[in-house]
């Protein structure tokens, strides 16, 4: 059997229109965008070309981009950045105890410098109540960081109605948008975000290139310090080729938004498991406010872990992890209260643009003698 794929959320392969468009910026023009030569323009003119490609997905002006090595690069400048710029106002920052380490982790270290930081809970289905974000404010509130969707469970937030609540009190709102971009609709204007981070890898461009959102007028402590690239807000000679790839990445996602493709068959996966197992396999995340991709779910009182050392050739994630003969299983499901039975056996299985039927029928099939 080949080899199968089902690990998307955590990277893409990248496609081959984006390498197309990257193979000349590898191989000739290998100017300096800062250069003012034959050499240097056309790097430049394809940077810029690349950030309207971007702000054409997102639906934002293209010098509210910044270029960045990425999504923990974006986060980290987008919550650190707010803390630096807004301490003369408060210390205090919101958001969730489901984020991705990007998150967590700056909050942490921020709190190390005497920020406040609340964690909101979610509820069984990897949810956050609004009403939660508008009860813990208070008038020491900086920054709202509340995640798109859940890069485990796949849960997508209400965050439309975060930012109104946001933008009532005037408090800094960001959204971490690395798994729902390209996958659901993400225009700054419907989601009213200030600041917004996006991961190149998780929508089929290169590895190591990312981008933060900074809506016009808002100011944020300058995170990588040196030259003034990226109009002075990042410093560091452009990379260029993966930039152009971000951008061809983002032209082609604009296409694949809003289709139904990956969500039949995540559906039809679901479906085959339930009346294989029944009772056997749980769901892990919102049953409809779910990324269309991902497919989260438990083998009750079994091990996530052995079930795929069982399955070589399957590329997934599981939801537990064996050390010295105990489990650990993810802080996301902790937090939404799945018992432990439950959370040991979780699999999280998200697909993509070449996932095929084929392959869904013959996992189901592969489980069955694993899990029996």
């Amino acid at each position: 059997m080949k080899k199968i794929y089902l690990d998307f959320n955590a990277s893409t392969p990248i496609a081959p229109e984006v390498l197309e468009a990257m193979e000349p910026f590898l191989r000739d023009h290998y100017g300096n965008p800062s250069s003012r030569h034959w050499a240097g323009i056309p790097a430049k003119q394809a940077i810029e070309h690349a950030r309207e490609q971007v702000a054409g997905l997102l639906g934002c002006f293209p010098d509210e981009l910044v270029f960045t090595s990425g999504g923990t690069e974006s986060n980290n400048h987008a919550i650190k950045g707010a803390f630096f710029a807004l301490k003369h106002r408060g210390n205090h920052i919101i958001t969730t105890q489901i984020e991705h380490p990007a998150i967590i982790k700056p909050c942490q270290f921020l709190e190390k410098l005497d920020a406040n930081i609340t964690y909101i809970p979610v509820d069984q289905h990897g949810k956050v109540d609004p009403e939660s974000i508008r009860n813990a404010i208070t008038s020491k509130t900086i920054l709202i960081s509340v995640m798109h969707a859940n890069n485990e469970v796949g849960t997508i937030q209400d965050i439309g109605q975060i930012s109104h609540i946001a933008r009532e009190q005037e408090i800094l709102f960001h959204t971490d948008a690395a798994q729902s971009i390209g996958k659901i609709p993400t225009l700054v204007s419907d989601l009213g975000v200030d600041l917004l981070s996006v991961a190149g890898h998780k929508i089929y461009a290169p590895k190591g290139i990312g981008v933060l959102y900074i809506r016009r007028g808002v100011n944020l402590e300058i995170f990588m310090h040196g030259a003034g690239h990226e109009a002075g807000r990042r410093a560091g000679t452009e990379n260029v080729p993966y930039i152009v790839g971000l951008g061809a990445a983002c032209e082609l996602a604009r296409s694949w938004v809003g289709t139904t493709q990956i969500k039949d068959i995540r559906d039809q996966f679901w479906q085959l498991l339930q009346e294989e197992f029944g009772e056997r396999v749980v769901l892990n995340g919102h049953l409809t406010k779910r990324l269309p991709n991902t497919l989260n779910v438990s083998f009750v009182g079994m091990f996530g872990a052995e079930i795929l050392s069982q399955m070589e050739n399957v590329a997934a994630t599981t939801g537990s992890a064996c050390h010295e003969g105990t489990v650990e299983f993810s802080p996301v499901l902790k937090a939404m209260g799945v018992p432990a039975k439950t959370g040991m056996g979780a699999i999280r299985f998200s697909l993509g643009r070449t996932t095929t039927i084929t392959e869904i029928e013959w996992m189901v099939n592969r489980l069955k003698n694993i899990v029996s």
